[in-house]
């Protein structure tokens, strides 16, 4: 929990340092001007490079690590996230790419941190953390992501050029991935309300 608390914080830091002074970060529209012919920064790569490289070591890790109640999901998040990563850098959907993975780093460092505190007893903390985790991943996976982000992938590039495969498969692997989110929020949901109640045992 300790070394995916550090790589999720940075790789959100990271991230947000990446897109945060481009013009797509403040309107989507942007994200397909030019397309497919857009230039890709060395900061960009980097992002790319990093975040695949860590899913991939997830992915083989999951066979060592504690098995939990969602190891099928983990196992489908894990390959839908290399194949969109993979797919999205051959197709360069960079900006949309990038915009997605930052998304989802935001949330991710609070669950590693509740779960710190958890192992380390620091009960109180560790719900209050969950709490702010399950509000920050509520907002960012089931508000922005598919009202924001997969409006952007979905409508704009209709507007620009004809739907080809990839703007196909792409968008499908998205619904993929937002099932899993409407899934796991179902869980955190649930888990957030023993929190409030302390009704939670164990991790």
């Amino acid at each position: 929990s300790s070394w995916r608390f550090t790589f999720y914080l940075i790789a959100f830091i990271a991230g947000m340092a990446v897109i945060v002074d481009k013009p797509w970060f403040y309107d989507l529209r942007e994200v397909w001007k030019g397309y497919p012919i857009q230039s890709m920064l060395p900061s960009q790569y980097w992002y790319y490079m990093i975040e695949l490289s860590f899913y991939w070591s997830l992915l083989f890790s999951i066979a060592s690590d504690v098995k939990r109640k969602d190891f099928k999901e983990q196992i489908i998040h894990h390959v839908a996230t290399i194949i969109l990563i993979s797919f999205s850098w051959f197709a360069n959907y960079i900006r949309a790419g990038t915009l997605i993975m930052a998304l989802h780093d935001s949330s991710d460092y609070l669950l590693e941190s509740a779960k710190m505190f958890n192992y380390a007893g620091w009960r109180n903390t560790c719900n209050n953390i969950f709490i702010v985790f399950a509000a920050v991943f509520i907002i960012t996976r089931l508000v922005i992501l598919p009202f924001w982000i997969m409006h952007c992938t979905v409508f704009y590039p209709l507007d620009l050029y004809p739907a080809f495969f990839g703007y196909y498969f792409f968008n499908f692997m998205m619904v993929v991935l937002q099932s899993l989110h409407i899934f796991w929020a179902y869980l955190i949901i649930r888990m957030a309300q023993k929190f409030i109640t302390g009704k939670v045992r164990g991790d």
